[in-house]
């Protein structure tokens, strides 16, 4: 890649948040009536959930940015014929477990060579828990796994880890089982399935950190408009900060609380941004335009807390730290090591290669900048933000970057490179 270029200028959309196009799916096919889904984000990871959905007897229109589901409720669920192959979808595998824990059929989830590397035990114990039957290979721990269904009780739960999508399984199980099911969060994770549940007419509550969720509840079709998701917005509010000669405006993005760690990451960083917010009520997922141009950037410590609401965006800060006057440190971001590649390790390898001064550590990585990136090859490892992440990288690149695997970046922003060529000032 060598995208010749004197800066970054215009305005994009981004494309509909993976996180609630994977959810609206999912509620859509329990819920009764014709649900309606725009600004879906129809990359790899979500069809895959629709993909699993048909085969569960759900009837399913999908034309580019808008879906149609209609929902006959959670109980005309049928057991699937085939295996159920959610691609390279974390989210589509440990949410669907949730749901699928309280049918009364049997069902067997795979995915691709890297699902198959991911642990599952941490959804698998607390549905068996619940009274799921759920085999894999390890105990569970790792795919193919087999699910069977049936009568559920409900839990009080501690998520040892702060994992929505732990959490959102555990919610989708709670859903069906007998009683009131309480997750208790160490920190706050995002709520997009709390939200959803509103926007289907159920109910869930949060009492500082401990989620109750009552079973039997059944849910209405709604309409639904995804905002743009934050976390592929990441990428650009990023090369809009290092990019000389740049300024740029990303439309309609998902700004939820729980997912605005990058913004406050930015802000604290140095960054020159601005954000006009739009209108909503309680329970709406909240959007807004952000503005962000060429800035002086510094470096930050990034732990604790904060860690949660930008776990995904850890690689594309780790390149903004490369240009950043000073030390960049994040840990506790354990939680990296487990995702589609180690990222922590993948971070580091590919961004020395380029010539960053990095270092990775047992929870996180150590950046000193700022440091010019010369040209090279890396490789993406099939994951889809590091794939982006070294991306953006060549637009500062004194050389060319050749990038194995850029595909992967489809799975959840197909139209990527056409953003970028959109932006660019030549």
């Amino acid at each position: 890649m060598n995208f010749t270029h004197n800066g970054l200028s215009g305005e994009i959309h981004i494309p509909g948040d993976k996180s609630i196009s994977h959810r609206s799916i999912m509620f859509g096919s329990i819920a009764k009536g014709k649900t309606v889904v725009k600004n879906f984000l129809a990359g790899e990871d979500c069809l895959s959930t629709i993909a699993c959905f048909r085969k569960l007897g759900v009837k399913i229109e999908h034309e580019d940015q808008t879906v149609i589901i209609h929902g006959e409720g959670i109980d005309a669920l049928k057991e699937p014929e085939e295996v159920l192959d959610v691609g390279n979808s974390g989210t589509t595998i440990r949410l669907i477990m949730g749901i699928l824990s309280g049918r009364p059929f049997h069902s067997v989830l795979i995915g691709d060579s890297s699902i198959g590397k991911r642990p599952m035990t941490r959804v698998v114990g607390p549905l068996k828990e619940m009274g799921a039957k759920i085999e894999g290979r390890q105990s569970g721990e790792f795919t193919p796994l087999s699910v069977t269904g049936g009568e559920l009780e409900s839990i009080t739960y501690t998520l040892p880890v702060a994992s929505a999508q732990v959490k959102s399984a555990i919610i989708l199980a709670g859903l069906q089982a007998k009683g009131t099911t309480k997750i208790i969060e160490p920190e706050k994770t995002r709520d997009h399935t709390e939200r959803m549940i509103h926007a289907f007419s159920g109910n869930v509550s949060n009492d500082n950190g401990t989620i109750s969720v009552e079973g039997g509840q059944s849910f209405t079709a709604t309409n639904l408009i995804v905002p743009g998701d934050i976390s592929s917005a990441a990428f650009f509010l990023a090369a809009g900060a290092i990019v000389p000669n740049s300024k740029i405006v990303l439309k309609n993005v998902g700004l939820n609380p729980t997912r605005t760690g990058i913004i406050d990451v930015l802000k604290e960083m140095g960054a020159k941004m601005t954000i006009e917010p739009y209108e909503s009520n309680g329970h709406e997922e909240p959007t807004g335009d952000i503005f962000i141009e060429t800035s002086e950037l510094k470096g930050v410590t990034i732990d604790g807390d904060k860690i949660p609401r930008l776990i995904d965006e850890i690689p594309i800060i780790a390149l903004l730290s490369t240009q950043a006057t000073g030390k960049t440190i994040i840990k506790d971001a354990q939680e990296l090591k487990v995702k589609e590649t180690n990222r922590i390790d993948t971070v580091v390898n590919e961004l020395k290669k380029l010539g960053a001064n990095i270092e990775a550590t047992d929870d996180g990585m150590i950046i000193e900048g700022q440091t010019s990136l010369s040209g090279g090859t890396v490789e993406s490892y099939g994951d889809h933000r590091i794939g982006m992440m070294l991306s953006i990288a060549s637009l500062i690149s004194d050389g060319d970057i050749e990038l194995y695997q850029p595909d992967a970046i489809a799975v959840s922003y197909p139209s990527f490179f056409d953003h970028i060529d959109h932006l660019l000032v030549k």
